[in-house]
């Protein structure tokens, strides 16, 4: 019986993190609000710069400063090397246990299998914590009387 291992291609000790470049919402956007209704979905994606030891899954999670609870975004997590990730906000709360979201402004955090608190080496992905978006409620018709 033979093994076979997979080695990782040498990596300068100079390499920079990698990095995620946001492309949708764009980095250079104001803050995007995003309704929070049936069908409304919310696509976020990315390029990937400096990455040369890809990711066997991406983790993506949205954390609201207001109430300090963090959300699962999409299915959570996704193949280390997807570009984007689409959510519906209005149907992750009709599932059964989670906490209901909050119409408030939350950070979009994302890493890879080392986890959040993975540290900048060269040529992995460096844990991104940045595009920053709100989340609101339609108001309710209010009668004309």
């Amino acid at each position: 019986m033979s093994t076979s291992t997979t080695t990782a291609p040498p990596i300068e000790q100079t390499a920079p993190g990698g990095l995620l470049s946001f492309t949708q919402p764009p980095q250079t956007a104001a803050l995007s609000y995003y309704k929070i209704a049936p069908s409304n979905l919310i696509t976020f994606g990315w390029n990937f710069t400096s990455v040369h030891i890809w990711p066997e899954s991406l983790t993506i999670k949205a954390f609201c400063a207001a109430n300090g609870n963090t959300y699962t975004v999409g299915p959570g997590t996704i193949d280390g090397q997807a570009t984007q990730v689409i959510w519906d906000p209005w149907a992750y709360e009709q599932q059964p246990g989670v906490t209901p979201l909050a119409a408030a402004e939350y950070t979009l955090r994302i890493h890879d299998e080392r986890g959040e608190g993975a540290g900048i080496l060269g040529g992995h992905l460096t844990p991104y914590t940045g595009t920053r978006f709100s989340l609101y409620r339609p108001a309710r018709a209010t009668p004309l009387e």
